[in-house]
């Protein structure tokens, strides 16, 4: 079992959490190691079909509870959002009686029914796969980029194992339980956006184009990505602005949550890492990594990308307090030179703290103002 980031902080806390993530993250797993005296899990049909039908029994349990009981696990809460009127008022009338553990893998859901999200009276965390650092020594860069890091998958030794659960994810969650929760009534268009953003994955999407490919209207083609987001399984990196906004580009960056369901929904070998693919995978592995630690790791942290309409770009752009930092990431063992006119841009526009090359070479340098930072060494200075 992997040690997760989020796991002493829970752990040391009495505060009532919610923890949001996709599905097979690992949610579960870590509110269970806080050892709740109740867990009541929504996934399980015959739990779901009493509290749905009265939800207002929740309430009278916790009424009844003994003295014993004391931390609450209510597991995918986002399919009984009722639930969580009860939580509200036990908390108000006894604030220290309970400690609620609540995990879910729809804001849709919650927002869509209305939920009540206990505003003041929770901690909202956000789950994700594993982080490098969370994998320690078994990390395997080959491995992640091909097979991602969701805990259930990379923790399969057998590669032709890892492949099945992956491509049994895409198609009975992402095709299959994400189109029945958001009413999706045109399966095939839904399929091939889908397909279409995991192709587009790591760069900036033009959703009239397709829309076009999909074959569905762009209001269309906006809900479903609205709902991949919603559902956490895509998020996007929005583009630096800066006081200069009429010469750079204002679309973010759409990302999919996890390099192996991305992998998979393409039917790419997942084997192998294919020749052509490594250096967008790589930049790709580097902007997850970043954006899963300025959710709840990194809170001063804001992560954008940077690029104008004549072509300059930064990779990836980090307001760090007040500091900005530039990041490029580049697929070889070797960076030659000390321009590149993407920070060159960028640093018209504003001051420069950290110009940063993450590349696969093994050694880290200095050049100017310049630096050259192996991927591990990189990956290793972000907070943990």
């Amino acid at each position: 079992m992997y040690k997760r980031s989020l796991a002493a902080s829970l752990s040391s806390s009495r505060r009532n959490v919610l923890l949001l993530g996709p599905r097979q993250v690992g949610k579960s797993t870590l509110l269970r190691g806080l050892a709740p005296d109740l867990i009541i899990n929504l996934a399980s049909p015959t739990e779901f079909h009493e509290y749905s039908k009265h939800p207002q029994r929740l309430e009278a349990e916790l009424r009844a509870a003994p003295a014993n009981v004391r931390t609450i696990l209510l597991d995918e809460v986002q399919r009984v959002p009722a639930l969580l009127d009860a939580v509200q008022v036990v908390t108000d009338e006894r604030p220290s009686r309970f400690r609620f553990l609540l995990s879910g893998s729809s804001a849709r859901k919650l927002r869509r029914g209305q939920a009540n999200l206990l505003p003041g009276r929770v901690q909202v965390h956000h789950l994700h796969p594993l982080l490098t650092h969370e994998l320690g020594d078994a990390f395997d860069l080959d491995r992640a980029l091909s097979h991602g890091t969701l805990p259930g998958v990379y923790a399969q030794t057998d590669a032709v194992e890892r492949a099945a659960t992956l491509r049994s994810y895409t198609d009975t969650y992402l095709r299959e339980e994400i189109q029945a929760e958001a009413l999706v009534r045109d399966l095939g268009g839904y399929g091939r956006l889908l397909d279409l953003i995991a192709a587009s994955s790591g760069l900036i999407i033009n959703l009239a184009a397709l829309s076009r490919d999909a074959g569905i209207g762009h209001e269309t083609a906006r809900r479903y990505l609205q709902i991949l987001e919603d559902t956490l399984v895509a998020f996007t990196v929005p583009a630096w602005a800066g006081s200069d906004r009429v010469s750079l580009i204002s679309h973010g960056r759409t990302f999919l949550f996890d390099l192996g369901v991305r992998n998979a929904l393409l039917r790419r070998p997942l084997d192998r890492v294919l020749d052509d693919e490594r250096g967008p995978l790589l930049e790709h592995l580097v902007g997850m990594e970043l954006h899963r630690r300025t959710t709840d790791l990194w809170p001063e942290a804001k992560l954008f990308h940077y690029r104008t309409r004549h072509g300059a770009e930064v990779d990836f752009v980090l307001e760090v307090g007040r500091e900005l930092w530039a990041i490029e990431v580049k697929s070889a063992t070797s960076v030659q030179g000390r321009s590149f006119p993407g920070f060159d841009s960028l640093a018209q526009r504003a001051r420069i703290a950290r110009r940063i090359v993450v590349f696969l070479g093994t050694r880290a340098q200095i050049r100017g103002d310049l630096e050259i930072l192996p991927l591990p060494h990189f990956l290793a200075s972000l907070p943990a």
